[in-house]
């Protein structure tokens, strides 16, 4: 009985084994990237694009930033649904900066589809249409890069605007955003969220991330 309590200690000491990031939007320009890296933190994602005629004027900076200061590193999309197909969005973002490449640095890019900033309630769509919406966009990037993008939502927006769409749970990993002391629920089907955006304030510039497994299964999501 002794030793198989501490065999479940150990694995579940294993289990928790989690990994500091961080993710930056274009309103957040000002990252102390040396100083993140040498508090523990070991990955970042940024925004490089918006629907399909934005792109993030400090993206490139930032991108150079992080890959001289160590990280492994991916940029990110944040969709209108309501503006454009999202095979186009998706071309968009592959052609700015959203690449992806086998390289052990650079992660899947990511779709930030979530509350929309200017209104209407799931930017007008039927759920069936938003998950539409969404296949397109994922389709559209893993036939470009053979890899599928990770989804950065709510639980909210996420059950509200795709009628918690399961459709999605087993291929592209889960950004799940949730500023409580614990993840609270994971929507869609997912088993686990893969990164938790946990704070809307990091230390050193951006919002924080927490990675769901040790720097050896995030260094695996970054060679595919």
């Amino acid at each position: 009985m002794k030793l198989s309590a501490a065999l479940c200690l150990v694995s579940i000491r294993l289990a928790a084994a989690t990994v500091q990031g961080f993710d930056i939007s274009d309103y957040q320009p000002s990252v102390n990237f040396a100083a993140a890296y040498s508090s523990g933190a070991r990955f970042v994602i940024i925004k490089a694009t918006e629907g399909t005629s934005y792109i993030s004027p400090d993206f490139s900076s930032q991108y150079t930033g992080a890959t001289k200061a160590g990280f492994i590193r991916g940029g990110y999309h944040f969709a209108h649904p309501d503006k454009s197909s999202g095979s186009a969005q998706a071309t968009y973002f592959l052609a700015h900066g959203g690449g992806w490449s086998d390289d052990g640095i650079t992660l899947p890019g990511m779709l930030d589809i979530e509350y929309n900033p200017n209104g209407a309630t799931c930017y007008g769509l039927s759920a069936s249409a938003m998950v539409s919406w969404v296949q397109s966009f994922v389709n559209q990037y893993h036939t470009k890069t053979g890899r599928y993008p990770m989804i950065y939502t709510t639980n909210g927006w996420w059950s509200e605007c795709t009628g918690d769409s399961t459709a999605f749970s087993t291929t592209c990993p889960l950004v799940l955003a949730s500023y409580n002391s614990a993840i609270g629920t994971i929507p869609g089907g997912w088993p686990y969220q893969t990164i938790w955006q946990n704070s809307d304030s990091y230390t050193y510039g951006g919002d924080s991330d927490i990675f769901n497994g040790a720097l050896t299964n995030l260094k695996k999501l970054a060679t595919g």
